[in-house]
């Protein structure tokens, strides 16, 4: 008997894994990445999740489903929680490539690690059974840390597996699955509760902000979106302004035909990207920025060089360091994300 085990590398679903493994059941854990996964180094799959495998000796699939999921977090059709995270159609989707998975490799059910009432949006009896029904595997979800408060499974009613010997775990706490983490002699779980970066205010505020602008959201967006600062210059236009070095050097590598770039002339600062549609008042406004958050800050004039990529144009212009009261009516979400 085999089984498909749903792996973000976090303490819950290595567990659930370990437990049904325990049964003898042959398990293929399958680990779905997009680009708003907080452990996931560069699209890559999550390297704790790589960790995790490692651990339980089963082999490992990974799927980057960013391309498919962009649309669903700009229109999610049971829509967002408390940021811009679209958590029921997140988990269809996953369960989905996973019921694929499961007929690739001849398995009879999936496992996670949900827990009931966990999360608020997804972990609740309702959101379950609908995750499972609009995923094609209604009663072929296996929940091995709450299958006890859960109603069987086909899994559990035909034998496959031992409901007894499954748990009845509920709630925020993890207090019990750290505690049977030492049982079963589990101690590398770097990521014990996963993350999502739709879920953090700063990056979900310009997501939201990019969306009600432009209407779309692109892999080239959301990579951008992760770095700087950034500042709503007008309804078409938007500045992103490098924190450090290490910024600086990915906005240099994010720029787009038609971006614009600002770097300061007279003294060591941030460079700035500017997308969208840029004129005089634009450029200016994004020179401010750049004066103001460089080492010149302090001086009454700065000037600052500026070209817009792919033409042959570009100049320098002089400007007055930019206030905080107008930085802050700019901004959009925080200094930092993630």
């Amino acid at each position: 008997m085999r089984a498909v085990g749903l792996l973000s590398g976090g303490l819950d679903s290595t567990l659930a894994i370990k437990l049904v493994l325990g049964q003898g059941i042959e398990v293929s854990a399958f680990n779905l990445v997009t680009a708003f996964c907080c452990c996931t180094p560069k699209g890559a799959s999550c390297s704790a999740a790589r960790t995790a495998v490692r651990q339980l000796g089963v082999d490992l699939r990974v799927v980057n489903a960013t391309a498919e999921f962009l649309p669903i977090v700009a229109d999610p059709p049971h829509g967002h929680g408390r940021g811009m995270n679209p958590c029921l159609d997140c988990r269809i989707m996953m369960f989905r490539k996973a019921g694929e998975y499961m007929k690739e490799v001849g398995a009879s059910f999936v496992v996670t690690g949900e827990v009931l009432g966990q999360r608020p949006m997804s972990q609740r009896r309702d959101a379950m059974r609908l995750i499972d029904r609009e995923s094609g595997l209604r009663g072929l979800v296996l929940r091995p840390l709450s299958a006890r408060v859960l109603k069987p499974t086909i899994p559990e009613e035909k034998g496959w597996v031992d409901r007894e010997r499954l748990l009845s775990i509920t709630g925020r706490s993890r207090k019990a699955q750290i505690a049977l983490a030492d049982d079963l002699d589990l101690t590398d779980y770097p990521c014990p509760a996963g993350g999502c970066l739709l879920t953090d205010p700063v990056f979900a505020e310009r997501v939201r902000d990019l969306l009600d602008h432009v209407g779309r959201l692109s892999l080239d967006d959301v990579r951008l979106l992760k770095v700087g600062r950034h500042f709503r210059l007008s309804p078409r236009a938007k500045a992103v302004v490098g924190r450090n070095e290490q910024e600086n050097d990915e906005l240099a590598g994010l720029v787009q035909e038609g971006d614009t770039v600002l770097q300061a002339l007279d003294a060591p600062g941030p460079l700035t990207l500017v997308r969208g549609d840029v004129g005089d008042r634009e450029i200016r406004l994004a020179a401010s920025m750049t004066a103001r958050y460089g080492k010149g800050r302090g001086s009454p004039r700065t000037t600052v060089a500026w070209r817009s990529n792919g033409t042959s144009g570009g100049t320098h212009v002089t400007v007055t360091p930019i206030g905080d009261s107008d930085l802050a009516a700019l901004r959009v979400g925080g200094d930092a994300a993630g």
